[in-house]
């Protein structure tokens, strides 16, 4: 069942803040890409990962990408609602941890 909340959280956010998400696409992807390489991070988190990588690189789709812009929103929510998922499932400490060295450019 796909979660609307997610979605109008995303449109109530704005032009301005979804801009700055986007300026710090390139932290979050090393954050993902640093989380799902750590060995602290159990196997839930990266199958969650895994699976919806799977999803945007198979050819079966929940909504046609032939429908004008409803073909790629359900893509752009399972990106946002896994990502979220996948952070969520990830111990807190490490995700801190990598955040701040990502943070010091490290």
């Amino acid at each position: 069942m796909i979660r609307f909340s997610s979605l109008f959280y995303l449109l109530r956010l704005g032009p301005r803040r979804l801009l700055g998400l986007v300026q710090h696409l390139p932290s979050f992807l090393r954050l993902f890409w640093r989380l799902f390489k750590d060995p602290r991070v159990g196997f839930k988190p990266k199958l969650l990962a895994l699976s919806v990588f799977a999803y945007l690189i198979l050819p079966a789709d929940l909504l046609p990408d032939l429908l004008p812009a409803l073909g790629h929103f359900d893509d752009l929510l399972l990106i946002f609602l896994g990502a979220k998922g996948f952070i969520a499932l990830c111990p807190k400490e490490v995700v801190r941890e990598h955040v701040q060295q990502i943070a010091q450019g490290r």
